[in-house]
């Protein structure tokens, strides 16, 4: 289930990515980068009153102080409009009113979204009378904060959590969620009419056609998937901004309703640094992955090609090097049925569960670096979720056991269990009772 989007709105310089920062400082769910993957920080996971939700910040999405700034602001309320369950626009007591200001709230107030206004730079209660000269935006109620001391943040987010809507039942798991994911223009929206036999989605060259994220299910030799179809990720320019900047956080949204992520690659171009990023952001989801070589048909020594981009993925996607590689062309509909056997695949490796038995005998052969001259141990482990595999270790020393050696764990399980390629592994640290 997708979770709610909390975006924040505003004229440059009024504190959104402070206010940004503090929203997300205070949860307890922040999803950590995959080390070695470039990624944008406009958007992280966030939690308040035990409600999740992404908080989006449009604080970085000014390239040039040369350009049109109402332009980009009413860029940003578009999408705020479009994508946003909650709208916080962010408003600037020192500064006082603006011509921006009035100019957002008007589109903002009509949007039927909810829409908290909150002045910003309010440090005091004594300065809270600096408040009252908003209220001319026809605006009701707007909350006096400071993101900078924290000064009714509180209050605040009550009132962003009131807003948020309740969480939907869980969608049918009667087939597998598919995410076509890929960078603009490299087939995913040929991929999926190909795998439908018609042409159910726009085909363009035009990088970024597809903006909004389609469903469309999918029958294979009788079982049913569902494919959704995602809007491509552009890469920066200095351009000026549409809403195809804002393309990453539907990705996000898309990849979150997932099961398993089809991961487009352009054979020809081999692996760049848009596709790290989607990948990056497929295991931070703890989604399972297949990656598709498309546009084989370009390529002319295909075993050479193969075995460097095998090389490339071994080492610029390392976190998901075991996941299955399928090479195909959606355009001449090469091989493009191969996926549902390698969803199918993937899906079997997310549920895949080891008895308890079989793991403690494969953690009594771990042998872990001592940590400050203690030797780490593990005692025992268990599996303790599936989609995605969840273990605990159980040790006489969790401070011990690092990163560099939850990966190393991770390596020999892997080893020992090759069923679980294509899905990223979770693993919890316990002190031995």
């Amino acid at each position: 289930m997708a979770k709610p989007l909390v975006v924040i709105v505003g004229r440059p310089n009024v504190g959104k990515s402070t206010l940004f920062n503090r929203m997300v400082g205070r949860s307890a769910a922040i999803v950590e980068d995959v080390p070695g993957v470039t990624r944008d920080l406009n958007y992280l996971d966030a939690e308040w009153e035990g409600k999740p939700f992404i908080a989006v910040d449009t604080g970085g999405f000014y390239p040039r102080h040369d350009e049109n700034i109402f332009v980009q602001i009413k860029e940003q309320a578009l999408f705020a409009v479009q994508e946003a369950d909650v709208v916080i626009h962010l408003l600037d007591a020192k500064d006082g009113l603006n011509p921006f200001d009035a100019e957002l709230a008007a589109l903002l107030r009509g949007s039927g979204k909810g829409v908290l206004w909150a002045v910003n730079k309010v440090d005091t209660s004594k300065q809270e009378p600096a408040v009252l000269d908003f209220y001319s935006l026809g605006i009701s109620e707007p909350v006096p904060v400071s993101a900078a001391t924290g000064y009714n943040f509180d209050e605040l987010m009550e009132k962003v959590a009131a807003l948020l809507p309740e969480p939907a039942p869980e969608e049918a798991r009667e087939y597998p969620k598919v995410a076509v994911l890929g960078r603009p223009n490299v087939g995913k929206s040929t991929l999926v009419n190909a795998l439908l036999g018609k042409k159910r989605l726009l085909v363009s060259p035009v990088p970024g056609t597809t903006r909004d994220a389609i469903d469309t299910l999918c029958t294979y030799y009788g079982r049913k998937y569902l494919l959704i179809d995602t809007a491509g990720i552009r890469r920066k320019d200095t351009r000026g901004y549409s809403i195809e900047r804002f393309a990453m956080v539907r990705t996000l949204r898309s990849i979150e309703r997932a099961d398993v992520c089809l991961v487009l690659i352009d054979a020809a171009e081999g692996i760049v640094a848009e596709d790290q990023k989607i990948a990056g952001l497929v295991h931070s989801r703890l989604k399972g992955a297949v990656f598709v070589l498309n546009k084989w048909d370009l390529v002319t020594e295909h075993d050479k090609v193969l075995a460097e981009l095998m090389k490339t993925l071994g080492r610029k996607l390392w976190f998901f090097a075991h996941a299955p590689v399928l090479t195909a062309s959606s355009l001449e509909r090469t091989r493009i049925t191969k996926v549902f056997p390698l969803v199918d695949q993937v899906m079997e490796a997310r549920r895949t569960r080891i008895p308890t038995a079989e793991l403690n005998r494969f953690a009594q052969d771990i042998s872990l670096p001592p940590h400050k001259g203690r030797k780490v141990k593990i005692h025992y482990m268990t599996q303790v979720a599936v989609e995605p595999p969840a273990f605990t270790l159980f040790t006489n020393f969790p401070e011990g056991i690092k990163p560099s050696s939850l990966r190393h764990v991770e390596a020999r399980l892997r080893k020992a269990y090759p069923a679980f390629a294509g899905t990223p592994l979770r693993f919890f640290k316990k002190p031995r009772k």
